[in-house]
């Protein structure tokens, strides 16, 4: 889609510094060359040779003149829980609302390694606190930097040639240094950043996120129940949520799924509180068989993460989103159900079964 092509223009300005004279001097018109640079013209409507003489002017190849897939879509990270239920947003702004000691800094670390592994640049925007865990992310992120000067400096080497992923902690949105960040870094063209945003404070548990951390783009909220029981991502399945999931940038295959996950596990929590309390004989038939399938869901959902290896003694895992789709389906449509839960623990891929 056209939308999905952009030009890569501080790429194209660093390497043909005065571009309109060059553009000209190659044939181009300099009202072209210009539009396209502001967007005016979509580069899925220009001409093919005008592209070429582009990628000839600044000498580079078609594939990094032409930055694709710059449309809404989501960040696959390989965690079945985020993947699944809150898809993390492409150049937008995840928010992690935890209380202490819910792993919100594991997670935010295992997002910086795995990111790494994908090729993108991850930067640390270091708050200058010895919060539990800051070392992990620190040791996960490619750069760990003090200020914002610093900070912005990177991010221009950096963005032209690679996609970026921004941890900070919330002080700097309510500093307004992250805002002013952001205005500073709205040159066109440019790969996108990604915000993962961490409250080291632990302020901003219990209120709304949104006024915690300004819009978001995915929100994931610890819960203190799975933590309770030892469910690692201990993302809460139904509150945790991505605007992602509100247009129609997900297949059908991947909505149908998460809606029909979301619905299941938001049944199962409301029998565990009778089950808790009457037991599971004072439940109806239809709603056991519900109520097991959530738990094998549930159980599914927790998953070993690499920097998390010397402690667990498990391997961290991987999943592609169209494996854990398959396997969420097989639970939803009861192919488990003769499977206990705790096989579903922690574990990666399920087994397939013949």
């Amino acid at each position: 889609m056209d939308e999905e092509l952009q030009l890569n223009v501080p790429l194209l300005r660093r390497r043909v510094p005065n571009l309109t004279s060059a553009a000209r001097a190659a044939g181009l018109r300099a009202a072209t060359v210009s539009n396209l640079c502001t967007g005016k013209i979509p580069v899925g409507r220009a001409e093919v040779r005008t592209l070429v003489a582009l990628a000839t002017l600044a000498g580079c190849s078609l594939d990094e003149l032409i930055i694709r897939g710059s449309g809404m879509r989501m960040i696959e990270t390989g965690i079945k829980a985020l993947d699944l239920m809150a898809p993390v947003v492409r150049g937008g702004t995840v928010g992690f609302v935890a209380r202490p000691n819910m792993g919100q800094l594991v997670l935010l670390a295992e997002f910086m390694h795995r990111l790494n592994k994908r090729g993108y640049a991850t930067i640390f925007w270091d708050p200058g606190t010895d919060a539990p865990g800051i070392n992990h992310v620190k040791e996960q992120s490619e750069f760990v930097l003090s200020t914002r000067d610093e900070v912005y400096k990177q991010i221009v080497n950096l963005r032209e040639e690679k996609d970026i992923l921004l941890g900070v902690d919330r002080s700097t949105v309510l500093s307004g240094e992250l805002l002013i960040l952001r205005d500073s870094l709205k040159e066109a063209g440019a790969r996108p950043i990604t915000v993962a945003l961490v409250d080291m404070a632990y302020e901003a548990a219990d209120g709304s996120a949104t006024d915690a951390y300004g819009p978001l783009d995915t929100l994931l909220r610890f819960d203190t129940d799975l933590i309770s029981r030892g469910i690692y991502p201990a993302i809460d399945p139904i509150v945790s949520t991505s605007t992602i999931l509100e247009g129609s940038y997900l297949d059908a295959v991947h909505l149908t799924i998460q809606q029909r996950a979301r619905k299941l596990l938001r049944r199962y929590r409301e029998l565990r509180s009778l089950v808790s309390v009457h037991g599971i004989e004072k439940i109806a038939d239809s709603d056991v068989q519900l109520y097991n399938r959530g738990e094998r869901l549930e159980s599914y959902l927790a998953q070993p993460f690499f920097v998390s290896e010397p402690y667990t003694q498990k391997p961290g895992e991987w999943l592609p989103l169209y494996d854990t789709l398959e396997d969420v389906k097989r639970i939803l449509d009861g192919e488990l159900d003769d499977t206990e839960a705790s096989e579903l623990f922690f574990k990666g891929r399920l087994e397939v079964r013949s």
